[in-house]
Order: C-alpha cells, then sequence, then structure tokens
C-alpha cells in the first residue's frame, strides 16, 4: 500500500503541451453505483459487461471454459482468485509509476480481470465492455489487467461509455501481460460523455518472441489525457500502436504514445490519426526509445492532424531516443487542413462538399478502422465518426 502523503509527492503523468493539472484528476471519490440493466452486450457474446461495480453481463463459450480462460468482473476476482490477482495487478504498471497511477492502484473498486491459459487459441474476439455509472457525481476508477499465457492467441475489443450526463472524473489503468509466443490483438473503442474528465492509462509488458498490436480509437467528448505504452522486454518482441481521435466543441484531448524497445530484434510502430472541429484540441506526443543493448531494433512512428476549423489547435510531436547504433529508427509528423485536390476529385463527380469531407475524414482514418477486429466495430468507429462531424458547422 502506498499511504496518500506518498502518492501526493509523486510526479504527475507528463503530457507535453497539454494544461491539465487544473482538472484535478488526483482527487477522485470512487462512485459505488449498482445497476441490474445490461446496455450493450447481448446473444451469447462472448465476454463480460460491468457497469458502476455490477457485472451484468458475463459469457464464455464451452470451448473457453474448457480450456480454463478466466473472464469476471475486478471485484469477484480478487474474491475467488486473489492470490494470482494481486500478485499481478501492478506488475506491468509500476505502482508508484506516477501520481496518478499511483491513485488508481489505491482507489480502484471495480474493473475486469482476463486470465488466458498457455497454449490456449480461440477463434471467438472476447468483448470487455466497461460502462462508467454517471449518475451520482462521484468519480469512475476502474482497473483491467489481461494476462495472456506462453503461445496463446487472442483478440480482444474493449469499450468504455459513460451512462448519464452527471459531471465526474475517471480513472481507468489497463494492464496487458503478453508471455512468451504469445498473439495479442488489444483493440478499444472509447466513448466516454462530455461531463466525463479522464485520465487513461494503457501499458503492455511484451516478452519474447509476442506480439502485441493496439487498436486505439479515441471518441471521447470530454477532456481525455491518455497514455498507450508498449514495453518490448523480450528478444524479438513486437508492437504496434495504431491510435485514432476526433476532437469537438472545446474539449482537449492529449495522448501520449510510447514504445520501449529494451530487448534485441525488437520492433515497435507508432501510427496516430487524429481530426480536429470547432475550437478543440487535439495533441499527439510519440516516444520511441530504444536502449543501449537492443540491437537489430526498429523504432518507427507517424503523426499526423487533420484540421478542419481555424479556431482549433493541434499538435504532433515525435522523440526518438536512440542509446545503439545498430538500430534503424524514424518519424514523421504534420499538421494539416482537407487536401483541396481531394476535395475537388470528389466533388467533380457530383459529391457534396459535405459528403465529400466526410469520405476524406474516413480515409484519413481508414488504416485503423479497417483494423477493428469485427464488422460491428467498424460499423461503431464509422458511426462515432459520423456523430461527431455533425459539430462541425458550430
Amino acid at each position: 500500500m502506498v499511504d496518500n502523503i506518498a502518492i501526493a509527492s509523486l510526479p504527475l503523468p507528463e503530457f507535453a503541451k497539454v494544461r491539465y493539472s487544473g482538472w484535478q484528476l488526483d482527487e477522485l471519490t470512487p462512485a459505488t453505483e449498482n445497476t441490474k440493466t445490461t446496455y450493450f452486450l447481448k446473444n451469447t457474446i462472448s465476454g463480460i459487461e460491468v457497469s458502476g461495480e455490477s457485472t451484468t453481463y458475463q459469457h464464455l463459450s464451452e470451448n473457453m471454459i474448457a480450456q480454463g480462460v478466466i473472464v469476471m468482473g475486478m471485484k469477484q476476482a480478487q474474491m475467488v482468485y486473489g492470490p494470482l490477482v494481486n500478485k499481478l495487478i501492478g506488475s506491468v504498471i509500476s505502482k508508484r509509476a506516477d501520481r496518478l497511477s499511483a491513485q488508481n492502484y489505491e482507489q480502484f473498486n471495480t474493473g475486469i480481470f482476463v486470465y488466458i491459459p498457455d497454449q490456449v487459441k480461440f477463434d471467438d474476439v472476447l468483448h470487455l465492455t466497461l460502462n462508467h455509472l454517471a449518475m451520482s457525481g462521484q468519480d469512475f476508477v476502474a482497473r483491467i489487467f489481461v494476462c495472456v499465457g506462453a503461445h496463446a492467441k487472442v483478440t480482444i475489443l474493449q469499450e468504455m461509455h459513460t451512462i448519464g450526463s452527471e459531471k465526474t472524473k475517471a480513472s481507468v489503468v489497463i494492464e496487458v501481460l503478453a508471455n512468451v509466443g504469445a498473439q495479442v490483438t488489444y483493440a478499444n473503442i472509447d466513448s466516454l460523455g462530455e461531463q466525463t474528465t479522464a485520465f487513461i492509462n494503457r501499458e503492455v509488458l511484451v516478452k519474447d518472441h509476442a506480439t502485441v498490436d493496439w487498436q486505439n480509437a479515441e471518441f471521447n467528448d470530454g477532456n481525455v489525457v491518455m497514455r498507450v505504452a508498449s514495453q518490448l522486454n523480450g528478444e524479438g518482441a513486437t508492437s504496434h500502436a495504431n491510435v485514432i481521435g476526433l476532437t469537438i466543441k472545446r474539449q482537449t484531448q492529449g495522448l501520449v504514445t510510447t514504445v520501449l524497445n529494451k530487448g534485441r530484434h525488437t520492433v515497435g510502430h507508432i501510427f496516430q490519426r487524429g481530426v480536429i472541429l470547432n475550437r478543440s484540441t487535439l495533441v499527439f506526443n510519440g516516444i520511441g526509445q530504444i536502449i543501449k543493448g537492443a540491437k537489430g531494433s526498429d523504432a518507427q512512428q507517424e503523426s499526423r492532424v487533420l484540421m478542419l476549423s481555424r479556431r482549433a489547435r493541434g499538435d504532433a510531436n515525435p522523440l526518438l531516443l536512440i542509446d545503439e547504433n545498430d538500430v534503424t529508427a524514424g518519424h514523421a509528423a504534420s499538421v494539416g487542413r482537407v487536401d483541396d485536390e481531394q476535395m475537388y476529385y470528389l466533388m467533380s463527380r457530383g459529391i457534396s462538399e459535405r459528403v465529400a469531407r466526410k469520405l476524406v475524414i474516413r480515409g484519413f482514418m481508414g488504416d485503423v478502422l479497417m483494423k477493428m477486429p469485427t464488422r460491428a466495430a467498424q460499423q461503431k468507429v464509422m458511426s462515432e465518426i459520423e456523430r461527431k462531424l455533425q459539430y462541425e458547422d458550430d
């Protein structure tokens, strides 16, 4: 346990060019709402839905159960598998990593626990749905831990939503452990509400010859700072971190995506695409780091921001930290407006300007959109783009 004084002495996590200290994300009162309502999952979809402190949906296929897969609400997992859960939580993201992560460790009272044993492989997409019940004015403090065993394979689709309209804060920490030879696709769609100010911290530890691909779609409506990080600790470890985001009105989203190459012959790629409307702010920070001894490693990143308003603010800030000679590394970044030639080409074929802009934006985000693991998830992302573009003229 870390006492409150020790937590307060820790630094806030750094999100370059984002002023968020006034959001008071280090002052949380964990909510205790419960519900019996299932909002999103149904019809024997493999996965779990947790709303507030309540698990409202839980289903695994017979094949998953027979192979020893564990998927349950964090509170239940702590009771049933206490020693295992306590051993794993905090093993990827240090309990003292920063003030907000440490506070989450001390205060979380809900979340999801997933354990995939060694060698387990199944075709079903595993759905993890986490709902913030914003009904009491108290805050959402949740933890997700996913442990993927050696040479196991899993595809996860995680969604986060706000149910209700009270002004609240959210702190969500997601830890993923990919053991030797594991293959993990972790896709998420974040749709927290306009009145939810949030800190989201996602990190994976990737061991020898394991692969973890992140597909992150950020469609929150409130102010958010978010971190996606990959520790490539093992030899031949690989991670591709793909992020798309769209901001509206006066919201601010500050995103930092980090890949740390520690093992030899590791591959870490960052790909970020953002669209900005109205008076909103979107900041992409990309950090690729290759430490001494990580010979033969590759660190690449590309961040691009598309501005649809002269009043908006966008930044794309790449950073490479290279301490080894026998490596490859590179970066690209840009902030700009919709391509006039693309618009002219589409409008010359009878498409209206508004529809043409939607097509350009959909294409701009298409690389990540098409990597979403289900057709329903792809449609969800397209629907979120359409929803947010309704604010283009505001």
